[in-house]
């Protein structure tokens, strides 16, 4: 397995069109916040039905899999004080899990294949944008296969897998 990194900061330098404080030059997060950001990206890493293929993808591992993170993401804003700059990002994300499980409950009994695929796309597409964002604000290297939800015009060309 490859090791994939990507710098907050090839990040941040990738990202144009949204105004985005850059770790360190006009905001340094409290400690407290980086960790429990750092910690939710590290728990983020491990879960398959954030990056693996989709046909290798199980509709109930999936939904055990988003309903465990979605406890993460609520364990995570629970931590963060009110005035953190990550609850609007953890909100988001915890929000597309329960779209995702509000839009396929019924996909062993009368949905396709083609909607579970979709909706676990979309939830995917709305992660990363929300994990580029905290990495760059937060200062947080990514590792691993969760870079693979990078929204591509993110990534530096470098860390593409081939």
């Amino acid at each position: 397995m490859n090791k994939t990194t990507v710098a907050f900061k090839d990040l941040a330098n990738r990202i144009t069109g949204v105004s985005i404080p850059i770790f360190g030059i006009s905001w340094t997060p409290p400690e407290s916040e980086r960790k429990i950001i750092r910690e939710t990206f590290i728990f983020l890493e491990d879960r398959r039905a954030l990056y693996s293929d989709f046909h290798f993808e199980d509709d109930r591992d999936v939904v055990k899999s988003i309903c465990t993170i979605r406890s993460e993401l609520t364990e995570a804003l629970q931590r963060l004080s009110e005035e953190s700059e990550a609850i609007s990002s953890l909100k988001a994300m915890r929000a597309a899990c329960r779209e995702y499980l509000d839009n396929t409950k019924n996909y062993g009994r009368s949905g396709s294949r083609f909607s579970f695929i979709s909706q676990l796309g979309n939830l995917r597409a709305i992660f990363g944008v929300h994990v580029a964002y905290l990495a760059v604000k937060y200062g947080i290297d990514l590792d691993g296969e969760l870079v693979r939800i990078i929204p591509p015009e993110f990534r530096n060309a470098k860390y593409l897998e081939a």
